[in-house]
């Protein structure tokens, strides 16, 4: 009698512990979203905010994720516009010579031969030929984050490589600077007087890695790099084109949170906690104890998350932020707690 009681008991025992584990199996399926705001850091509610970045996640059950998509919504005169629409215009006066801007503490403007419209100006540029062969060309890049200007007359010899296109020959011109929060900040143009569009620094070659000008090197031709933008050239001389507008590298900030989508669509989210390596020994410093990258940090610790340089997303997307509301997506799903989440520089 004790056996079987005893047996009884183990197998009550095994049914329990199973019916737990079954119980323990969690489903993750759902649609969630996570945003980040400016102002965060300092105390800003995000019904006070002016701009946000906002992460939407399709889940499975297991935690793949099935699909995803991430938006940055800025308030413009009342009205909430996203950055990632890619509608532009462009009009050129080719009677206009491009003048620098003054860089630094006291930046003014130059002036510049393009009127543009455009709520985006991650990698954008507007190119045009006059009637007389005159080329027009500005270009925004993802380093300084300034739109540089060329003009180039018909009789230019378009066979030169691009490298002659320095900021200190006069032929690449900086105009005005459309963001702040740049890799680099220009205090002078001086220092980067040797510098031509595609060897600002290092990180430059997201601008050739794809896209338009895939391909385009230190090397390559000034007429190779315009017929990639769609000039043509007849005995070594431009034809005239209409002013057409676009986006260089993966193409805006429709194309770099595009690239951040297809790096999560198919990964499970409680393997992809984060989209920066926060253990990287190069952000050690950077975060307070309030789990605040880049305020408050140590002398000399990084204050820009960019991560997506390499990877996913593009030389312009300072990933901290768009980390921060993927993260918080994944609070939503109950994956994370709030206590893991790295707030964001905005």
């Amino acid at each position: 009698m004790r056996k079987i009681l005893t047996l009884v008991i183990t197998l009550t025992a095994v049914l329990f512990l199973a019916s737990c584990a079954k119980e323990e199996v969690v489903d993750y399926s759902g649609v969630y979203e996570g945003y980040s705001w400016n102002g965060e850091a300092s105390g800003v509610l995000f019904e006070e905010a002016t701009q946000y970045i906002k992460t939407t996640l399709y889940i499975a059950k297991d935690g793949t994720i099935v699909d995803a998509a991430m938006d940055f919504q800025i308030l413009s005169n009342g009205v909430w516009k996203s950055r990632l629409v890619t509608e532009a215009t462009a009009e050129i006066n080719y009677a206009v010579d491009p003048v620098a801007a003054t860089p630094g503490a006291n930046y003014q403007a130059g002036t510049s031969m393009f009127t543009v419209t455009t709520g985006d100006w991650m990698s954008f540029y507007a190119i045009g030929v006059s009637a007389e062969g005159t080329v027009a060309l500005l270009m925004v890049d993802p380093i300084t984050r300034y739109q540089y200007e060329i003009k180039l007359p018909s009789t230019f010899d378009f066979s030169q490589n691009v490298s002659v296109l320095t900021i200190g020959s006069g032929l690449l011109v900086p105009t005005r600077r459309t963001a702040g929060g740049a890799l680099i900040n220009p205090t002078d143009w001086a220092t980067l007087a040797e510098k031509h569009f595609f060897n600002m620094s290092y990180w430059s070659h997201v601008v050739t890695d794809t896209g338009i000008l895939e391909g385009i090197s230190s090397s390559s031709s000034v007429q190779l790099m315009l017929e990639k933008f769609g000039v043509t050239f007849t005995s070594g001389v431009p034809q005239e084109m209409t002013a057409k507008t676009g986006f260089t590298g993966l193409g805006g900030w429709a194309g770099n949170y595009g690239a951040i989508r297809s790096y999560l669509v198919g990964k499970n989210a409680l393997e992809v906690l984060s989209l920066v390596d926060w253990s990287d020994e190069k952000y050690e410093g950077s975060i307070n104890d309030k789990n605040q990258f880049g305020v408050d940090v140590a002398a000399g610790a990084t204050r820009t998350a960019q991560n997506s340089i390499d990877t996913y997303a593009g030389a312009t997307v300072r990933l901290s932020r768009e980390s921060e509301s993927y993260q918080k997506a994944l609070v939503a799903a109950g994956i994370l707690k709030i206590e893991d989440v790295i707030i964001g520089r905005f």
